[in-house]
């Protein structure tokens, strides 16, 4: 097969499938349009996030038999218009499912214990200890909403934290573990002191939590969010910041990232998006949950695993 990649994705994909006897082209320097008179000499492509998969692309690639998305998320394919054109569409969650659960962890940590601001005052000379007395994980009941590979890596890694883990998945059953139990809507409204987010982006869950949502929770809560950042509401969630509704903030994703994160001119960026910039109960980072250098050589090599288990080697090699 002829296989384009139209973004840069670790070299293991390609060695896998060059040695499997198939045809790989960089073409990750092409523009859209350029890549339409491309397509059509195209049995699968390889993708990131670069170039949308719509059928306005589509429709130039009549021999397509696959995409392959080096990463989760799935939003930048149409999947509907590859089910009709019979377009298998791999993803691959393996890789950096480990990734996302440190990260979110790891930003949780840094919030309870003020790590930010402390490593600040103390780098200016400030020694503020009883400012910076912190929170503990254990104790607390973590809520985790979407249980797939993301939400299950997080909910692994939580079990030597001594925190209740709550799981909830609309579209799975029987998930329950030893350490994590399967729960409701109803039960994370009641009991959650963490809620975090592991779900895909789809209509169904853009804004996900917002005002409506947030009013339902019993006590104040924290948030981390390392899914998609228009899974959350901006707007409501610095209301619910300022109300102490919502404790404190760890977001790796943001709702303005694509939009207005160009040129990082914060005197440009939404108000709202300002407000989360200057808080202190509000920890930041680019859209790298799942961005280290051992996902990033997991989510080719899963990659190649699923293409080759479909499509196999070329006959006679």
């Amino acid at each position: 097969m002829n296989i384009g990649f139209i973004d840069i994705v670790h070299p293991v994909l390609n060695k896998m499938l060059e040695e499997a006897g198939h045809k790989c082209q960089m073409l990750e320097k092409q523009s859209r349009e350029e890549l339409k008179n491309l397509a059509g000499t195209l049995d699968g492509i390889v993708i990131r996030s670069r170039t949308r998969m719509d059928k306005d692309f589509l429709q130039h690639a009549p021999h397509l038999k696959f995409i392959a998305r080096s990463g989760a998320g799935m939003e930048n394919i149409d999947l509907d218009y590859c089910n009709t054109r019979n377009i298998i569409c791999f993803n691959s969650p393996e890789g950096n499912r480990d990734a996302v659960g440190e990260q979110a962890i790891g930003m949780l940590l840094m919030l309870f214990n003020h790590l930010k601001r402390a490593d600040d005052e103390v780098r200016k000379g400030i020694w503020l200890r009883e400012e910076n007395r912190g929170e503990e994980l254990a104790g607390k009941t973590v809520a985790i909403i979407g249980y797939g590979n993301m939400g299950s890596a997080l909910g692994k890694k939580l079990q030597g934290f001594d925190c209740e883990i709550l799981a909830y998945d609309k579209y799975k059953s029987n998930y329950g573990t030893t350490y994590a139990k399967e729960s409701s809507w109803e039960e994370i409204y009641e009991k959650a002191d963490v809620l975090s987010l592991h779900v895909p982006l789809t209509e169904e869950t853009h804004y996900l939590l917002n005002a409506e949502r947030i009013a339902k929770f019993k006590k104040p809560f924290y948030l981390i969010n390392t899914a998609r950042g228009q899974n959350v509401k901006t707007d409501d969630l610095v209301a619910a910041l300022k109300q102490g509704k919502i404790k404190g903030v760890c977001l790796d994703v943001l709702e303005y990232e694509k939009s207005s994160f160009e040129n990082l001119e914060l005197d440009k960026l939404p108000e709202p998006m300002q407000y989360l910039v200057s808080a202190q109960n509000v920890i930041l980072s680019p859209h790298v949950g799942g961005w280290t250098h051992e996902s990033y050589y997991k989510l080719s090599y899963y990659l190649g695993e699923k293409i080759l288990k479909q499509f196999g080697s070329v006959p006679g090699l």
